[in-house]
C-alpha cells in the first residue's frame, strides 16, 4: 500500500513563493521611510555576473586652470591615486573641498586662532580610537595641542578604547540610532542620547600617553533644562537653552581623574565630555557600530546648527562601508547612494565653511573557491563614493588604494595587520591606516598656496 506524504498543496506553495521572491529580486525593490532605506531583497545575488566596474576617471575636465585648488590642472586616477582629490572647485564651483580645513590650519600654525577641530564620523572600523588615535596624535604632535576630544556618557568598547579610562554606572539609558526614542528626545552628533537615573555616574581618567596624560579643559555636552551634577565632589546646575549646550571649566591640576554624578531622578539628556587644552588641534571620534552613514540623516537640522554653535568644526569626515559590503559580490548601491547624498548636501548646507572629506571604503575579501580575494562590491561602493564625493564639490581619499589595492586585506591579515574577517583592522593596521591619512593630509597642507 503506498505510504508517505503526496499532498500537493506544500510543495506549491513553497514553489509559489521562490517564485515570487525571484520577479521581486529581478526589480528595484529599495524602499525609502523618511531618512531610512531598506536594504535591497536579492535571492540571486550569488548568481548574477558581477557588473563590471570601471577604475578609472580624470578629474581635469570641467576645472578651470585658475581654480585655487592645487590638483585643478592635475588628471588623476581617482582608483588608485593614494593622495586627497580635492574637489572644492569643481566645474567653477565652489564647495566644501579641503580649502576651508587648510586655511584653518595655516591660521592655527601661524598663530592667528586658538584651535582647530576635526569631527570624524565611522562605524566599527574607528570605533575604541582605531585609526583616529594615531591622526590625532600626528596632528597633535604638528600643530599642538593635548586631549583625545569627545567621549560620550556610555559605550560599548570603554574596556577596549586605550586613549582614555572610562567607566560608569549601569543605570544610564541610551537612546541612539538604533532603538526608538521617545519623542522630542534628540540624538547628539554621535547618534546616542543618554539619560541618567538617580545616581548614575561616570568616571573618566587621562592615560600614560603622551599628551593625553592629564585633563586641562573640560566641555560637558547636555541637552535643554536643568539639572544638577557634581563634579568631583563639587554641586554643579547646568541650565540648557539650546538643543545642545556645553559648559566647559579648567581642571583641578592635582586631581587625576574626573567623576561625574547626577543625584537626582532628572531625565534631561547628557551627552559627553571633550577633553582639550586651551590651544592647538583636537579630533571627536563618533563611532557608531554596524551603520553605513545614512543614519546621520536622523540627526535634526536645529541639532546640527547647535553642534556648530557650540563646538564649531573645521572638517568633517565621513568613514563608511564596511556594512554597505553585506553582500561581497553585489555591485548595486543605489539604496546607499540617494540617502547618503542627501546626509552629505545636509551637511553642506549646515556647514558652509567647514570642509568635508569622504574616506573611501577599505579593502573587504572573502573566500572563493578556497581562495580569499578583494569582494567586487568594494570597487563598485568606491566608484560610487568617489561620484557624490565630486557631484558634491567636496574631498575624497581612496583608502583601497592607499591600503594596497587589489588583495590588500589578504596581505594585511597575513601580516598580522587586520582581522580574520577580513574587513576590519587591528591595532598595527589602524595605526598604519592613521598615519596614511595623516601623510595625506601633510601632502594637501605643504601644496596649499594660501
Amino acid at each position: 500500500m503506498p505510504s508517505g506524504n503526496k499532498h500537493p498543496y506544500p510543495f506549491m506553495i513553497v514553489l509559489g513563493t521562490l517564485l515570487s521572491l525571484a520577479v521581486i529580486s529581478l526589480v528595484n525593490n529599495t524602499l525609502t521611510f523618511g531618512s531610512y532605506t531598506l536594504r535591497p531583497l536579492d535571492i540571486l545575488a550569488d548568481l548574477r555576473t558581477p557588473a563590471p566596474v570601471t577604475d578609472t576617471i580624470s578629474i581635469a575636465a570641467g576645472v578651470p586652470a585658475d581654480a585655487d585648488s592645487a590638483q585643478a590642472h592635475i588628471p588623476k586616477d581617482f582608483a588608485t591615486y593614494t593622495g586627497i582629490l580635492d574637489y572644492g572647485f569643481n566645474a567653477g564651483n565652489q564647495g566644501a573641498g579641503m580649502q576651508y580645513f587648510m586655511q584653518a590650519l595655516k591660521e592655527l600654525k601661524t598663530g592667528h586662532r586658538k584651535k582647530v577641530r576635526i569631527a570624524y564620523f565611522g562605524d566599527s572600523m574607528i570605533e575604541g580610537d582605531l585609526i583616529t588615535a594615531d591622526l590625532r596624535d600626528s596632528l597633535q604632535a604638528y600643530f599642538g595641542g593635548e586631549g583625545v576630544g569627545f567621549v560620550p556618557a556610555t559605550s560599548v568598547v570603554s574596556g577596549f578604547r586605550t586613549t582614555i579610562l572610562h567607566s560608569f554606572s549601569p543605570n544610564w539609558t541610551d537612546y541612539h540610532f538604533r532603538n526608538n526614542p521617545p519623542a522630542g528626545t534628540e540624538l547628539g552628533p554621535s547618534g546616542h542620547a543618554f539619560v541618567p537615573a538617580p545616581q548614575s555616574w561616570v568616571r573618566y581618567q587621562p592615560v600614560k600617553r603622551h599628551r593625553l596624560d592629564q585633563f586641562e579643559e573640560v566641555s560637558l555636552l547636555y541637552g535643554s533644562g536643568r539639572r544638577n551634577v557634581v563634579v568631583n565632589n563639587k554641586s554643579l546646575s547646568l541650565d540648557g537653552k539650546g538643543k545642545i549646550n556645553a559648559y566647559s571649566f579648567m581642571t583641578d591640576s592635582t586631581q587625576k581623574s574626573l567623576t561625574l554624578k547626577f543625584v537626582n531622578n532628572d531625565p534631561s539628556i547628557f551627552y559627553g565630555v571633550c577633553f582639550e587644552s586651551t590651544r592647538g588641534i583636537f579630533l571627536d571620534n563618533y563611532s557608531f557600530r554596524g551603520i553605513s552613514g545614512i543614519e546621520l540623516g536622523k540627526l535634526s537640522r536645529s541639532m546640527w546648527y547647535q553642534v556648530q554653535n557650540v563646538r564649531p568644526y573645521d572638517l568633517i569626515v565621513l568613514h563608511y562601508g564596511a556594512n554597505v559590503l553585506f553582500w561581497p559580490e553585489n555591485t548595486k548601491f543605489d539604496w546607499y547612494e540617494k540617502p547618503m547624498v542627501k546626509v552629505v548636501d545636509s551637511l553642506r548646507r549646515y556647514f558652509p565653511h567647514t570642509s568635508i572629506l569622504i574616506v573611501g571604503t577599505a579593502d573587504k575579501a572573502y573566500k572563493k573557491k578556497g581562495k580569499y580575494v578583494t569582494a567586487p562590491g568594494v570597487k563598485a561602493l568606491m566608484k560610487v563614493q568617489h561620484k557624490f564625493a565630486e557631484s558634491r564639490s567636496i574631498a575624497y581619499w581612496n583608502l583601497f588604494s592607499a591600503m594596497g589595492g587589489e588583495g590588500a586585506m589578504t596581505r594585511w591579515v597575513d601580516t598580522a595587520m587586520a582581522n580574520k574577517d577580513y574587513t576590519h583592522f587591528n591595532f598595527r593596521g589602524a595605526s598604519k591606516v592613521g598615519a596614511l591619512l595623516y601623510k595625506a593630509i601633510m601632502d594637501e597642507y605643504e601644496q596649499a598656496d594660501m
